[in-house]
């Protein structure tokens, strides 16, 4: 097996792998920004409130778009293993 090859099949994986957890990320950083902002102007010191909240998001996230983040992963390891004999011949 050719190192390039290799090389491409990780560099694709992990790219996918970036791709899939991006939405989530994006998300929590967000919500994360936002009730901190809400605890500073309200002067909430609740530790665990935020926590909560990412929780939930997080959640509701991998609820919606869990099928389509799914595919796009067992569409690459598919590929991969579909490849796996050409390649190591």
């Amino acid at each position: 097996m050719n190192s390039d090859i290799v090389l491409a099949k990780v560099n694709a994986a992990l790219t996918t792998a970036f791709l899939v957890s991006a939405p989530v990320l994006i998300a929590t950083v967000v919500v994360g920004v936002l009730v901190g902002l809400i605890q500073a102007l309200t002067q909430i010191q609740d530790q665990t409130l935020p926590q909560a909240i990412k929780l939930a998001v997080v959640l509701l996230i991998l609820l919606l778009l869990g099928p389509l983040l799914g595919r796009q992963i067992a569409n690459q390891a598919s590929a991969v293993l579909d490849e796996f004999p050409v390649e190591t011949r």
